[in-house]
């Protein structure tokens, strides 16, 4: 039985429990040098038609820990530069026997299209403004691992909401396990209709942080803005950097993440960056073991082939 993992508002709250379940046993597994279960003989289509750093590297060193193979597949190399279909091309995947796609893409919704046509498990690595579901995963089992919940606590999203599918993904899942979900940025970067995402708008940072427990900076998405939609860089670093000054406004242990690449400087200071209160790098990391735990839910399997019954524990305690 092959799942899909395409965006957080279609998972089940058991679903995203099991997925960071899975992925707090493969990082223990691998930070002790013990075995990994193997998906063998199975290969993975790694298709990026936008750039990436960190989705498609540990997306890579996921499939990797588990056995699996992958076929990397450039856009501008490909017969879609010739005019072939999205469609065409997921077809000739499926037909060349690849077992699994990875899809980012710049079109919302080209995942969902991979799934129809596909034929077996689709991961969605971002499409467009709408979701990333697996940065979502990393984080919140990041949150977990430093506040050891993530039930009741505030977290603040701030900056570009309106481009982001960080965000979209985040307020999803934070909002399903229990989190008071805050977005926090200037009008022209908060969605128009934002009552159909799960959260609380706040336009100014002061109140926005007031006694947040966490704090998600969203980079600038400047190539997706129209004109007009940031008066300047620097008026908007002034009144929305997460910075020391202004990290006064939350709670002393307020965790400071950011999905990267981080524009130092504008969302974000250097203090701040490498501080004490940073979990940035911690993200990273665990973006790694929330692919693994997504390619191998993807390929059917379950917390039960991989954690004894005595020691199975809830997402929400895993960590």
């Amino acid at each position: 039985m092959s799942r899909h993992v395409l965006g957080i508002r279609y998972l089940e709250t058991t679903e995203i429990d099991t997925l960071l379940a899975l992925a707090a046993e493969f990082k223990l597994r691998v930070i002790e040098g013990r075995e990994v279960p193997q998906i063998t003989n199975k290969v993975v289509g790694m298709l990026f038609f936008e750039n990436s750093t960190r989705t498609r590297v540990s997306f890579e060193m996921a499939a990797n820990y588990l056995g699996l193979k992958s076929a990397n597949f450039a856009a501008g190399a490909s017969s879609m530069s010739k005019g072939e279909t999205l469609k065409d091309t997921i077809l000739t995947l499926r037909y060349e026997r690849l077992d699994a796609l990875v899809i980012r893409h710049r079109m919302s919704g080209a995942p969902h299209l991979a799934a129809r046509f596909f034929g077996g498990p689709v991961l969605n690595a971002g499409d467009g403004m709408h979701e990333h579901p697996t940065q979502a995963l990393g984080d919140a089992l990041t949150i977990l691992e430093r506040k050891g919940q993530i039930e009741g606590l505030r977290v603040a999203i701030i900056g570009d909401v309106e481009h982001s599918r960080v965000a979209r993904s985040n307020a999803w899942l934070l909002s399903k396990l229990g989190a008071e979900v805050r977005f926090v940025g200037p009008r022209t970067l908060i969605p128009t209709e934002p009552g159909q995402l799960p959260g609380i708008v706040y336009h100014d940072l002061p109140s926005g942080i007031d006694g947040a427990d966490v704090i998600i900076c969203l980079r600038l998405q400047k190539e997706r803005m129209s004109e007009g939609m940031l008066s300047s860089i620097g008026e908007y670093a002034s009144m929305y950097q997460i910075n020391q000054a202004s990290l006064a406004w939350a709670n002393d242990d307020c965790l400071v993440m950011h999905p990267g690449p981080i524009n130092r400087g504008i969302e974000v200071d250097d203090f701040t960056a490498d501080g004490v209160n940073s979990a940035i790098t911690a993200q990273i990391e665990n973006g790694v073991f929330v692919r693994m735990a997504s390619l191998y839910w993807g390929f059917g399997g379950g917390l039960e082939e991989v954690i004894e019954p005595r020691n199975q524990v809830t997402a929400r305690k895993a960590a």
